[in-house]
């Protein structure tokens, strides 16, 4: 942003990134093979059209059990076109109970018609692989539910010594996305938030930044396109107003 503004000649910024980096749990096995994003998974399987394989180029591996992790409207894609490419079980792992699940209910609706199975108030503990490096399993943990935390929700609990494997070929991870700390990292004077968010004026999403302004995903996290849209039309007159400012 610095070169930008300093080698380059502009006088305005306006950073639009997005909050597409995908959140993994930390947990042993994440990196073995079989292992995907939802983001990676869907963005294959329909952008790529990696469902006409070999017709194009995009292979994927769908084995017989697949096991998505999250409860969000992304998880349910992601379960569901599992199911289209062929899997024979495919299991929903989420470590609330049904009245916690994020997603839509007509989409848990759609899921179950289908045949999805839900794996409540489970969550994972560890991926389990072959000699080959390659998915053969999950461990979970069962979980109860405390008091609520700070979303609201009521805040899951691990019941010791309740962990317990299942077989599977491949595991989906679908439970959210972040900001790439890439720009954030490499300009000064830029704040953000404890979640690595860009910090901006609501109205006119001017950052901590001289002449640097944010808008979308990047300051309010993984929402809708409508409010991306608005927080562009914002920028727009908000950078129009401070450039004629600056030619007084």
């Amino acid at each position: 942003v610095d070169e930008l503004l300093q080698e380059e000649g502009f006088d305005v910024v306006f950073i639009g990134t997005g909050a597409g980096l995908p959140r993994f749990q930390g947990i042993p096995g994440e990196s073995l093979n079989g292992v995907y994003s939802a983001n990676e998974f869907l963005t294959r399987c329909n952008l790529m059209k990696a469902y006409k394989f070999p017709e194009y180029a995009t292979p994927i591996q769908v084995g017989r059990h697949v096991a998505v992790v999250g409860g969000g409207n992304v998880a349910m894609d992601a379960a569901r076109t599992a199911l289209r490419l062929g899997a024979e079980k495919v299991s929903i792992i989420y470590r609330r109970s049904a009245a916690e699940i994020p997603a839509r209910a007509e989409e848990v609706e759609h899921a179950k018609e289908e045949g999805i199975d839900f794996q409540l108030l489970t969550n994972p503990v560890e991926v389990l692989g072959d000699e080959n490096g390659w998915v053969k399993g999950l461990r979970c943990i069962r979980m109860e539910l405390g008091e609520p935390d700070a979303s609201g929700r009521r805040r899951p609990i691990p019941i010791e010594g309740s962990e317990f494997d299942m077989e599977m070929d491949t595991v989906i991870i679908a439970i959210g996305t972040g900001p790439n700390p890439i720009i954030a990292h490499t300009t000064p004077g830029l704040k953000t938030t404890k979640r690595g968010n860009i910090e901006a004026d609501e109205e006119t999403c001017a950052t901590s930044k001289e002449g640097v302004f944010a808008g979308g995903d990047i300051v309010t996290g993984a929402a809708t396109v409508i409010l991306a849209m608005g927080a562009g039309r914002k920028a727009a007159a908000a950078i129009d107003e401070y450039l004629k400012s600056k030619r007084k």
